[in-house]
């Protein structure tokens, strides 16, 4: 019997990633194989993006790419939700389902290209399909998310805020670290916000009582042994009691924060919570208990409505905040979007003008930081072996965001090893080290 072979496109966040392995473990449970070429599948799944124009282009490419190759194809994901866009398209594609729709593409496949048996568990590894590197993965703790900022529409594309139980977001960790991985990134739409919706109910795991709730998570986690890195995490109160954990080497003392703006007047515009001083108090009473801690942030210039004055206030808000890494991008209008509707938007000229700027001051802030840890002995972990060497990144640095730390010469490590170094030079995105001398 000749077996079926699912060829798969993963486009988007790692949110998206982590829902790309959950489809491909169900469907290697059921013993289909997977292809790496669009000439062997027998079906092309694509998982796409529909956050902002580009990705949906990209998205659609993708599609089409898929159909030209193989001519078998289902889409998936944020897209889904524009099912007429993608069939004006592509009338071609087999079915189109939205995102996190787990049952439903699986479903889609069935209908075109049956399963060769029942499920048969021994066919996974205890930890399922993943399309990281072993040694890191990403650990999505909840679904959609209960904020309308202006800008998006991930509530209307992932629907509100639902968090998995604790019990089974740690037997997931736990199962990750025991098939080797060393990082788990912590990722979600609201990550501060997990619990919220289940109004902490208490879960078991390991025979012990523990509330579905952030600070609980973070503890727990904690105790892995591995590094636990948090991203997504809105400035809510309960951020600050997660510092501590960081400060004791529970944590990675490592936050992605996505401030957005500090304008109070474009914040508003954005629905997004308007009180930059009190970030910035916050900011260093983070830094006051946690002082290694590193700060990664994303922007939005050239906002409909953003004034010269308001850009002015968010370059001195970068001034103050001395953030480690940050990324921003020109406001784009995205389908469905509120924000669409509001006036006075900024001439394309002028967004790119002042991304330039915010990026220069940026570049500059980032490069100070980086700079200020030459001569520093730092644990990293080694991502990649080239023939110069060895690509690692630090506490301070997710992988994908942000940037890295060469070590020349250091063949002889091994992927996934932690090693100490001392950092020699640096500049606005990458570090050099070399290998440390044994204590």
């Amino acid at each position: 019997m000749k077996i079926p072979r699912i060829g798969f496109v993963s486009l988007g966040c790692p949110k998206a990633l982590v829902d790309s392995e959950r489809i491909l473990t169900h469907l290697r449970a059921e013993g289909y194989a997977l292809s790496p070429t669009y000439q062997q599948a027998d079906l092309v799944v694509v998982n796409t993006c529909g956050f902002i124009d580009a990705a949906v282009e990209e998205s659609l490419d993708a599609i089409g790419e898929a159909l030209r190759e193989n001519g078998k194809v289902i889409v998936t994901g944020c897209l889904g939700a524009r099912e007429e866009e993608i069939r004006a398209r592509h009338p071609a594609v087999l079915a189109v389902t939205g995102a996190h729709a787990y049952e439903a593409v699986v479903q889609a496949v069935h209908d075109h290209l049956p399963p060769p048996h029942d499920p048969f568990l021994d066919l996974l590894p205890p930890q399922g399909i993943k399309l990281t590197p072993r040694h890191y993965a990403y650990l999505k703790i909840s679904e959609g998310c209960n904020h309308r900022c202006s800008f998006c529409i991930i509530p209307a594309l992932r629907g509100d805020l639902v968090s998995r139980p604790i019990g089974e977001v740690l037997g997931e960790a736990e199962r990750l670290v025991a098939a080797g991985v060393k990082e788990l990134l912590i990722v979600s739409q609201d990550t501060s916000a997990y619990g919220v919706d289940r109004r902490y109910r208490t879960d078991f795991w390991a025979g012990r009582p523990l509330k579905t709730r952030f600070y609980e998570l973070a503890r727990a986690l904690g105790e892995l042994g591995v590094w636990v890195r948090l991203h997504y995490v809105y400035p809510y109160p309960q951020v600050d009691e997660v510092i501590p954990l960081m400060a004791e080497g529970k944590i990675l003392p490592y936050l992605d924060v996505p401030f957005q703006h500090a304008s109070p007047r474009i914040l508003k515009l954005m629905k997004r919570p308007a009180a930059a001083e009190d970030i910035l108090t916050r900011i260093a009473r983070w830094r006051s208990l946690c002082p290694e801690l590193t700060l990664r942030s994303t922007f939005i210039v050239g906002f409909p409505g953003e004034s010269e004055a308001d850009f002015q206030r968010l370059l001195d808000f970068l001034e103050q905040a001395q953030l480690d890494r940050v990324g921003a991008f020109a406001y784009s209008p995205v389908e469905g979007a509120a924000a669409n509707q509001l006036p006075d938007p900024v001439p394309e000229a002028v967004k790119a003008e002042r991304l330039a700027r915010f990026m220069e001051v940026q570049a500059r802030i980032s490069g100070e930081r980086l700079r200020a840890r030459i001569g520093t002995r730092e644990t990293v972990l080694v991502d990649e072996v080239v023939a110069e060497g060895a690509v690692a990144r630090s506490r301070a640095e997710a992988p994908e965001i942000d940037g890295q730390v060469f070590i020349d010469g250091a063949t002889q490590l091994a992927v996934g090893e932690f090693v100490e170094v001392v950092i020699e030079e640096a500049d606005e995105h990458d570090l050099w080290a070399s290998l440390a001398p044994a204590d």
